[in-house]
């Protein structure tokens, strides 16, 4: 196929996961607002020129995709590999899900946990019902549902945005290239259900590849997902990224993508300094996660209104929290940042030994 055909295949294929989102959000608006209209009242219209720009960025992060795919970052085939057994599996059960978020978020219900759910062990913070899901992070029918709710949140933009990692990453590795690509180790934390650890496989090959989660669920969906690709399977440990069990000083490259929204001010503190410590002297840590308020005036509408639409109790602070001030306190240098879309990303290095 030629490189020609293949980007217009790859627009196609992104532009129709963009329209099945817009339209799966609007059927799904117009069925709220039959069954719960104040619901729908708190989720405000975006003017017209709000929205051309957030086509406008949506584009400049699908052309960034596939640049970085002509460059040979990672292989092409990485832009169309997409869920598609678990789209058609599990698709149905994200509609019967919705009445029940609904109604969690009518009576504001941020902790509703089934009983057969085991929630002791885990810290206060993360025994949420984020984005008003059913059962938070702890369930399997959470895990089975999670990465299509994000495509269709982020209008089908989710795994380009997840890949955007990938060139810093590679990057960073430089200072190891006399490392045998087998020898050079990675960490994903908070690896979920495995997404970024799969792209990281698709752009290193022979790297081996290590995941951390606090869920149980999620694991065993990462771990389904990684079996079925070439390579050595990632070694996937169950752990608060508090307290990763890892020894100092032993990873080339760290990422974290869509994690630190998520946590306390304090521990994301706490997370930072735990990457710091595993990260090898030299090495790289690469974080993913969501634009902040100084960053985008126009999205600001929708950074004030996301936390209460999707329960994002940490979101707000996050949005107005110094990262790069926490990893220079952690004690990484050389930091810079990078915009895409939705998300913004910091590429932080452990100060080389001397």
């Amino acid at each position: 196929m030629s490189d020609t055909l293949t980007k217009v295949t790859y627009q196609t294929f992104q532009q129709s996961k963009s329209y099945f989102g817009l339209a799966h959000k609007t059927l799904s608006s117009q069925l709220m607002n039959l069954i719960h209209p104040p619901l729908t009242q708190k989720r405000k219209s975006l003017p017209k020129e709000v929205l051309f720009k957030f086509q406008q960025k949506m584009n400049d992060l699908l052309e960034a995709d596939w640049q970085d795919a002509e460059k040979g970052i990672y292989s092409k085939n990485l832009l169309f590999d997409n869920p598609w057994s678990d789209f058609f599996r599990y698709y149905p059960l994200v509609w019967l899900d919705l009445p029940q978020i609904w109604e969690r978020s009518k009576q504001k219900k941020y902790q509703d946990f089934s009983p057969e759910i085991e929630t002791d062990g885990y810290p206060s913070y993360y025994v949420q019902n984020f984005h008003h899901q059913s059962n938070g992070y702890l369930s399997d029918d959470s895990a089975n549902l999670y990465d299509l709710q994000v495509e269709i949140l982020f209008s089908g933009t989710a795994d380009p945005m997840r890949r955007r990692i990938l060139a810093p990453l590679i990057q960073g590795l430089k200072p190891f290239d006399c490392v045998a690509p087998k020898q050079m180790r990675i960490l994903d934390v908070a690896c979920g259900t495995g997404r970024t650890l799969r792209m990281i496989r698709g752009a290193l090959p022979k790297a081996s590849l290590y995941g951390v989660n606090l869920s149980p669920a999620y694991l065993r969906k990462a771990n389904q997902q990684l079996s079925d690709i070439p390579g050595e399977l990632p070694q996937l440990f169950q752990a608060n990224a508090e307290h990763l069990p890892y020894l100092n000083d032993y990873f080339h490259g760290v990422t974290s993508v869509f994690l630190f929204h998520e946590l306390p001010a304090k521990v994301r503190q706490t997370v930072i300094e735990q990457c710091f410590r595993v990260t090898k002297p030299g090495g790289v840590f690469v974080i993913c996660d969501s634009i902040q308020m100084n960053d985008s005036s126009e999205f600001a509408m929708l950074m004030e209104s996301f936390p209460e639409v999707f329960h994002e109790p940490y979101y707000r602070d996050y949005t107005h929290d110094d990262l790069v001030e926490r990893l220079e306190k952690a004690g990484f240098e050389n930091i810079s940042t990078q915009l895409h879309f939705a998300s913004k990303y910091f590429i932080a290095h452990k100060p080389a030994l001397s």
